[in-house]
């Protein structure tokens, strides 16, 4: 708009002079103005280079402000992880100096524990001899035990119905299902009478022994108006047992334990029918009472 304002003006100048000045004055006048015209041009154009370097100088400004605003941005995201961080470290530490303050508590009770260790220690050779002089009494009794039952229950008894055996602290009879029980019942059978009754002898002359009974089945799935299942089946045929050991042969029933395994820990493979045979059975553990256990290894109760 400037500019042509200029030229306007200039021409005007111009046309007023060449009514008064000569051809060569006019010829001057206008290489003058055309000059000076080229001179504003370039001036202008400079002009508008140095507005386009401003303008792509506030450009970069504007893309470096807005990088500098995302880093800060980043740095308070930083500052805020480490703080919680720190806080959590914190935490940590608390939590150790209290740990610490329990180990405290810990090792005056350990101290204090193994203190009295050591006063134990000072008899162990007398408690190791007593242990080992226990369990060879314990091996004796059940060796006797075994041979007893064995010879008191063979009379009258096929050997695959029974099986006795000493099984590390503790005295065992495998007695099968066939011979205790009608089949798939848990009612007790007249001829499971003679062996109970044996056994009840055997074990009222123990009365240091307590009697827990074991109910095991095969694989095959059972199931009527009382029997669920075959864990239902093996209770039902211990406490059967446990009873008539109770009702008709006088055993303390303090003195027994009954117990149902079910289908598992079998003797042999359910795959067969002479399988399925040995793991139908019910068992007969002649055990020491806990208690005494408790006393054995009690070194407060060893012999002066």
């Amino acid at each position: 708009m400037i500019m042509h304002k200029f030229i306007i003006i200039s021409f005007t100048i111009l046309v007023s002079l060449t009514s008064c000045v000569s051809k060569k004055q006019y010829d001057e006048l206008q290489a003058s103005t055309t000059a000076r015209l080229a001179q504003q041009e370039e001036t202008i154009v400079r002009h508008n280079q140095e507005i386009n370097r401003y303008a792509q100088r506030l450009a970069d400004c504007e893309r470096r402000e807005a990088v500098v605003q995302t880093q800060v941005e980043n740095a308070n995201s930083q500052v805020r992880i480490r703080e919680e961080q720190i806080a959590d470290l914190k935490k940590q530490r608390d939590q150790q100096l209290t740990q610490v303050g329990d180990l405290t508590v810990l090792s005056q009770g350990a101290n204090q524990n193994i203190n009295n260790t050591l006063k134990q220690l000072e008899t162990k050779d007398k408690y190791i001899r007593l242990l080992q002089n226990a369990k060879s009494k314990a091996d004796s009794i059940n060796l006797a035990l075994a041979i007893n039952l064995k010879s008191v229950l063979r009379e009258g008894i096929e050997d695959q119905d029974v099986e006795i055996k000493v099984d590390k602290t503790v005295v065992y009879i495998n007695l099968s299902d066939k011979m205790l029980y009608k089949s798939g019942s848990y009612e007790i059978t007249e001829r499971a009478g003679e062996v109970l009754q044996k056994i009840a002898t055997i074990a009222k002359s123990r009365p240091s022994l307590d009697l827990m009974v074991e109910g095991y089945t095969d694989n095959v799935r059972i199931s009527n108006s009382c029997i669920k299942d075959n864990w239902d089946l093996s209770v039902f045929r211990s406490t059967s047992v446990v009873k008539a050991l109770q009702n008709n042969y006088g055993i303390d029933p303090n003195r027994l334990i009954a117990s149902g395994r079910g289908e598992y820990n079998t003797l042999a493979t359910n795959d067969t029918a002479e399988g399925r045979s040995i793991n139908r059975r019910t068992r007969i553990i002649l055990l020491p009472k806990l208690n005494q256990f408790y006393d054995l290894l009690d070194p407060t109760k060893l012999p002066e």
